[in-house]
């Protein structure tokens, strides 16, 4: 197994080297964990509880999971059924900020055309200076075409607007009174500059799905890529499809999100769903070490169809599955 530091990787942004967030959730050669937010199962409801999430995070960051992630659920729609934590991801992000101390924090993925990038850019750097460099922004393009009117957004400009977005993120945050142009955005002539800057050299950036973006693209300009697959035998294909999409990057991390329930028989065998699974801790074990081999670097666990407390199910991963992956974070 490919255990080399970070700063070993030529191909690494120079700012990504022993990055808190970073250097925590993508670890060479090694597979980590995180949970999406609301941690508890709600499977019969869109709306989940809240209950003691103050609680729950702080049990998953001493349980040695590395990350906590927010989805960007603006608006309820029932035809989807689903609202994620609820809460605004950037307000919750500064509620956990507050009540974690080491945990990576992270969006998966901030609806990018329905937000001014500007203002994306000045709500990520303020989390990231007040957690000392604990944020991971993960952005995507949306998948619910009946919020759009609303923002007054065009649906099938989210293409454009998502990379014109992106890089205006990527410039203000690492470049002192820079200029640019956008198409559908603003322009920035030299002469105002955004503060604070990130808290290191640079804030990682993470592409949440396809965002409608070639592959060529997310491997050039992301620092991650975040998806889901339906079929677990792509997924060797699909990582050496990014890989060799980088153009000579030595380090491309590679995770995905799904929906999951931990079975209580630990030897119960996968049952796959289009993006969940429901297992026994023996068969989770044996799946994940494959997939660490396959080069997989994250698992962002949604706990939706959950159905024992989530404490019960955090307490036997971190006892029985955690200890199958030692991370090399504190």
């Amino acid at each position: 197994m490919n255990t080399m530091s970070h700063s070993l990787l030529p191909g690494l942004a120079p700012g990504l080297v022993d990055h808190p967030a970073f250097a925590r959730v993508f670890q060479p050669g090694r597979l980590t964990f995180g949970f999406m937010t609301p941690i508890e199962g709600y499977p019969s409801s869109p709306f989940p509880t809240m209950e003691n999430h103050q609680k729950l995070a702080q049990l998953a960051e001493s349980a040695g999971f590395s990350a906590l992630w927010l989805r960007d659920v603006p608006f309820y729609d029932p035809a989807f059924g689903d609202t994620g934590q609820v809460l605004d991801p950037f307000v919750y992000l500064g509620y956990l900020a507050a009540v974690t101390k080491t945990i990576a924090l992270g969006t998966t993925g901030i609806v990018l055309p329905l937000r001014d990038p500007l203002i994306v850019a000045k709500q990520a750097v303020s989390v990231d200076q007040l957690t000392g460099g604990r944020l991971l922004l993960g952005l995507s393009s949306g998948d619910r075409p009946i919020e759009y009117p609303a923002f007054g957004v065009k649906f099938e400009d989210r293409e454009l607007r998502f990379r014109e977005a992106f890089q205006l993120i990527r410039t203000v945050t690492e470049t002192d009174f820079p200029h640019a142009s956008t198409t559908l955005y603003g322009r920035l002539n030299g002469h105002i500059d955004l503060v604070p800057k990130p808290f290191g050299p640079r804030m990682p950036m993470i592409v949440v799905g396809r965002a409608r973006q070639s592959l060529e693209w997310i491997a050039q300009n992301a620092d991650a890529w975040f998806w889901h697959i339906s079929d677990f035998t792509q997924l060797p294909q699909l990582i050496a499809e990014y890989r060799a999409a980088s153009n000579g990057k030595a380090y491309m991390p590679y995770g995905y999100s799904c929906f999951f329930d931990l079975d209580r028989d630990p030897d119960a065998p996968l049952e796959r769903g289009r993006a969940s699974m429901k297992i026994g801790r023996k068969a989770l074990v044996e799946l994940w070490k494959r997939q660490q081999e396959q080069g997989l670097t994250h698992v962002a666990l949604n706990l939706k169809p959950l159905r024992r407390p989530a404490t019960e199910m955090m307490d036997e991963l971190g006892e029985h599955v955690l200890p199958h992956f030692p991370s090399g974070q504190p």
